[in-house]
């Protein structure tokens, strides 16, 4: 398909990914590396009870809060 064809698709709100390889896409500073963090039991309870609070699970609570600590520490 041409590039022309593909534009006016996608202005004309058709779908175009099928058109595109996104087997080996990547999201740019978004890759994961596992890191292992060992936390005293009082730390992850609270963890746990604010993560219950706010509806999600403890690893995405801890990823927000952070972010939001590195944001507030950077130059």
């Amino acid at each position: 398909m041409r590039a022309r064809n593909l534009d006016k698709r996608f202005a004309d709100g058709k779908a175009v990914l099928q058109y595109f390889d996104v087997s080996r896409a990547r999201r740019p500073r978004q890759e994961r590396k596992r890191v292992s963090v060992d936390l005293p039991l009082w730390m992850i309870r609270r963890l746990d009870k604010a993560a219950k609070r706010l509806g999600v699970p403890r690893q995405s609570i801890i990823k927000v809060w952070l972010a939001e600590r590195l944001e507030k520490t950077q130059p």
